[in-house]
């Protein structure tokens, strides 16, 4: 089991949000795992955009670049 990043009550509140009616426990440890790769993949590359400004603090503006 990995740490706890995102809770599964998230994932559920996402789905409902696009409009799932219900949730199965396995589609909220699909998404929680999707989006917790991505969100390291995301900030690995921010870090790097932000060292390479010569900065050790990452800004928004490194992660917004880092997401498109």
């Amino acid at each position: 089991m990995s740490k706890r990043l995102l809770p599964r009550a998230a994932m559920e509140n996402l789905l409902k949000k696009a409009g799932a009616e219900r949730v199965a426990e396995d589609a909220k440890d699909a998404l929680k795992e999707i989006l917790e790769h991505q969100a390291e993949r995301i900030s690995k590359h921010a870090i790097t955009l932000a060292l390479h400004a010569g900065r050790k603090t990452v800004k928004g503006s490194d992660v917004r670049l880092a997401a498109k």
